[in-house]
């Protein structure tokens, strides 16, 4: 009698392990469906985040951004004062080797911001201006 009760109850384990595992089975897409459906729930609200953050983004560089018009009379503005500079430098030069002026001092300093100038003004310029 205690086999036959053994039997019974393993063929009892047995089948219930056999529904429990048909039921997992037949359950996983289910689950599946319902996380993905979550995921893209969640995917899209993350794009519509990404999406707000960079709209609102553009606006910011959009209001920061120099007109051409402006850049432009900056350049402008920055080769005046260097071809001044330079003309400064050059009649300092003149000045010390024709006539013997002692201006070395101050013919250097105009020399190196002329080149300094010269070189913000190269940058700025390709920075700007160079993809056209």
């Amino acid at each position: 009698m205690l086999e036959k009760i053994k039997f019974i109850l393993a063929r009892t384990v047995r089948s219930f392990a056999s529904v429990a595992l048909a039921a997992t089975i037949l359950t996983l897409p289910v689950f599946t469906v319902t996380a993905n459906a979550e995921e893209t729930s969640q995917a899209g609200e993350s794009a519509q985040i990404l999406q707000q953050f960079n709209k609102q983004h553009m606006e910011v560089e959009h209001a920061k951004a120099i007109s051409d018009k402006t850049k432009q009379r900056i350049m402008f503005l920055l080769g005046v004062s260097l071809l001044t500079l330079v003309l400064i430098t050059g009649g300092l030069g003149l000045a010390m080797g024709l006539f013997g002026k002692q201006v070395f001092v101050a013919h250097m300093v105009f020399a190196a911001l002329s080149v300094t100038l010269a070189i913000v003004h190269a940058i700025v310029g390709l920075v700007w201006f160079y993809p056209f």
